[in-house]
């Protein structure tokens, strides 16, 4: 079968990765129903597993492996998530495949998952870790939205960095009833528990702003 990732490609992300600290981890939940990218999604992730050893890729089943879908509150495929290296749930979730431009929050999650630094300000971190409350962030993308994909890394590693917050990134366009619950007309399009709203690449000061006052 015909890669995703031509050679050109698979020698600049194998370069990449090579700036990972420790091992991470892929959980990713296909479906039996209607999935139309849940095998595109799974040839990216092996084969980005393929360009080092420190990634580990791990093929699971909505339908069939349901307890795991439930730990990771997967209810959506193509699904995935990323653990570091002790196999701990960080609260970092993909939702439809990250290709086009998301490849680039998608790599960035895989080096930040390993534990290399963000390069946070001291203060910044201490707000971080100061959210004692519940919080759920969707990032609804496209694939051909150049904004899109640091509106998700700021979301991460919010949830890197909390274990009260997860985050996940919503592929506007595979989730089309989603997108419609919660009114995307423009992305990068950030929800927060339900109800805030935040539109475009808005700086981690914009999501903390919104966090500290749930």
């Amino acid at each position: 079968m015909k890669k995703l990732l031509n050679e050109e490609l698979q020698n600049q992300i194998r370069e990449f990765l090579n700036n990972m600290k420790d091992e991470v981890t892929f959980i990713f939940f296909a479906s039996e129903k209607n999935c139309e990218t849940c095998e595109q999604t799974k040839m990216l992730l092996s084969e980005i597993s393929e360009l080092t050893e420190k990634i580990t890729f791990v093929e699971k089943s909505l339908e069939n492996d349901k307890a795991d879908a439930k730990k990771y509150d997967i209810t959506l495929a193509p699904s995935f998530v990323i653990l570091d290296h002790e196999g701990k749930y960080k609260g970092v979730k993909f939702n439809g495949i990250p290709a086009g431009h998301e490849i680039n929050s998608f790599l960035s999650a895989v080096i930040d998952m390993s534990g290399v630094e963000f390069g946070f300000e001291p203060e910044i971190i201490e707000r971080i870790k100061k959210i004692d409350k519940p919080v759920n962030i969707k990032v609804f993308v496209t694939l051909s939205c150049p904004h899109c994909p640091g509106a998700v890394s700021n979301a991460h590693r919010l949830a890197m960095l909390n274990d009260n917050i997860n985050s996940e990134m919503i592929e506007a366009q595979t989730f089309y009833d989603l997108s419609q619950k919660y009114k995307v007309s423009g992305v990068p399009k950030i929800v927060i528990n339900e109800k805030h709203e935040l539109m475009g690449n808005q700086p981690l000061e914009a999501y903390l702003n919104t966090l500290e006052t749930l």
